[in-house]
């Protein structure tokens, strides 16, 4: 087994991209989609196969690793997971602001939605606007009735008064805990690290056109709105939900609070040339050259490649000026 390098798997989204996604990989074709789904084994909700990745022969990843987890993931990730990747990473590009939204942790996903995940992300900023923000949490505890009203009557000003709005910049990194209120300002080119499920309950339709059951994953309003947390994040929360800086020496960059769900390291060939052995998806933010392995495989990387790394390729050295983002499972 060997490491592959992803073409774009770009499905047709409900808000639009900018074109970063195409500028930061070097592809065309693509200006208006917004995420490009890297190493995905995981479908569009109410999709069976929208979303999840080929292969260069066609096939799909999850058929691959269904087939052989050991290989791919290793035979500890399989004594504890099965053949569960427990990992999703996309490239964002919000050519627009995101709708104020949430996704259900895995208590609720589990108990109202059949899913073994929730959905806590973070995101490693790659390109911001002057001025591009995120938002994040409320700035004061929100009563149910009040966040179900404004939700039924899409008064989309209330909405975003009363969240939390986080300036940032290329380099920031930021853990959005499941159950958290967001939206994501237009400007931002982003590497996305997700538990693999597509569980997004919308506190915002309207502006996009989507119909109400839609924005609410089929459940009623007011089931859907109890995952959120309705509790005030204060600023020394806010603090705690930051990462270490892109551009900080290499290592772990998200809050220990990421590690039960996913870990994103740091990847600059001035520091370390050497992976360890683990599957792994690489995202190359800067300059080119080879990722080699312990089988004797290289392939070619450079700014805006994205690499599956299977377990069984071994430990992998670079060669080159590169830096970039390794986003891998739980430990």
């Amino acid at each position: 087994m060997q490491p592959i390098v992803l073409g774009p798997n770009m499905p047709e989204m409900f808000y639009r991209g900018d074109g970063r996604i195409d500028r930061f990989r070097g592809t065309s074709g693509h200006e208006d989609r917004p995420e490009d789904w890297i190493a995905s084994v995981t479908a569009r909700f109410g999709t069976q196969t929208d979303g999840m990745t080929r292969l260069p022969d066609g096939s799909l990843l999850a058929e691959a690793v269904a087939a052989d987890p050991e290989g791919w993931l290793g035979a500890g990730h399989v004594a504890k997971y099965g053949s569960d990747t427990g990992l999703l990473v996309k490239l964002l590009d919000a050519g627009q602001r995101l709708p104020v939204h949430v996704h259900p942790d895995r208590g609720f996903a589990g108990e109202h939605l059949a899913s073994p995940h929730g959905k806590t992300e973070a995101w490693i900023v790659v390109e911001a606007d002057p001025g591009a923000a995120v938002h994040l949490g409320f700035s004061r505890d929100v009563e149910a009735a009040e966040l179900i009203g404004w939700a039924r009557d899409q008064d989309i000003k209330s909405l975003l008064a009363v969240t939390n709005r986080v300036p940032v910049s290329a380099g920031d990194t930021v853990l959005c805990p499941a159950g958290t209120p967001h939206a994501i300002s237009e400007g931002i080119l982003l590497v996305e690290l997700q538990e693999p499920a597509d569980l997004s309950i919308m506190l915002e339709w309207s502006t996009f056109g989507l119909p109400p059951e839609e924005a609410t994953l089929g459940l009623p309003l007011e089931e859907a709105l109890a995952c959120i947390d309705r509790r005030a994040c204060p600023p020394e929360r806010l603090k705690a939900l930051r990462g270490r800086p892109l551009n900080s020496a290499a290592g772990s960059l998200l809050p220990a609070e990421a590690d039960p769900f996913f870990v994103a390291e740091r990847i600059d060939t001035q520091v370390s040339h050497h992976l360890s052995q683990s599957y792994s998806v690489l995202v190359v933010t800067a300059g080119d050259g080879h990722l080699g392995t312990e089988n004797g495989a290289s392939v070619p990387v450079s700014r805006g490649s994205t690499v599956a790394i299977p377990h069984a390729a071994g430990a992998a050295v670079l060669s080159g000026a590169i830096e970039g983002v390794r986003c891998l499972p739980a430990a």
